[in-house]
């Protein structure tokens, strides 16, 4: 299956860059690019991409009211969030709306193949050395914003064990070996609790769980 992606960056020295890598893997297709949030909404709109690298500074139409405009449609493709990491808690606030995760902008090619593979399939991009330190500079428990403690109670004991580790930043298969489960049976925690907070993926997973003060 090829990837379709779509990139947003109002550089065009730094599309170049993005282009020059993604189309020598024969499995990612980069359909259009984007200089200004607004271009990135419509040619989301219109392009119907699986992926939006989207940076986080972009004239007109910041990123992340361009996330939140483009995560709000139906079937909408997943953005991956493109950050210097020394930016502020608007990286926060793109994780929160809907991103699906970020990308240090000096990340060399082959960590930003592996994230849009990653994001295109489904899943969240949760590095522990990047994402538990991001949330732990940026949330502040008791700010709720992608859940509430009402909606925690609706799950069972074993879906907040998972929700816990899942802040951690370990993937399902760690979970499972810590756990000693079957790998599925994680993957069906997971998709359960993310259901019964009316949460997008793993990401606004591990926002909510700090919010919450249920991470580790």
């Amino acid at each position: 299956m090829t990837v379709r992606v779509l990139l947003a960056d109002d550089h065009a020295l730094a599309r170049t860059g993005l282009r020059m890598v993604l189309d020598a893997e024969p499995d990612i297709e980069v359909v259009g690019e984007a200089a200004t949030g607004r271009q990135a909404v419509h040619s989301a709109g219109r392009l119907a991409p699986d992926v939006v690298l989207m940076d986080v500074r972009m004239p007109e139409m910041d990123g992340i009211a361009a996330t939140r405009s483009i995560v709000a449609g139906e079937d909408a493709p997943r953005v991956l969030i493109l950050t210097t990491f020394d930016l502020d808690e608007y990286v926060y606030d793109a994780l929160a709306a809907g991103a699906s995760g970020f990308l240090l902008k000096d990340a060399g090619p082959e960590q930003l193949i592996h994230a849009i593979r990653v994001v295109a399939a489904g899943d969240a991009l949760l590095a522990p050395s990047v994402t538990r330190r991001l949330i732990d500079e940026l949330v502040v428990p008791g700010r709720r914003r992608v859940g509430t403690v009402r909606e925690l109670d609706e799950l069972t004991p074993r879906e907040r064990e998972v929700l816990g580790l899942v802040a951690q930043g370990l993937s399902n298969a760690e979970i499972a070996e810590l756990l000693v489960v079957e790998e599925t049976t994680v993957k069906t925690h997971v998709s359960r609790l993310l259901a019964k907070l009316g949460l997008r993926d793993r990401v606004q997973a591990v926002v909510l769980a700090y919010e919450l003060g249920v991470a580790p």
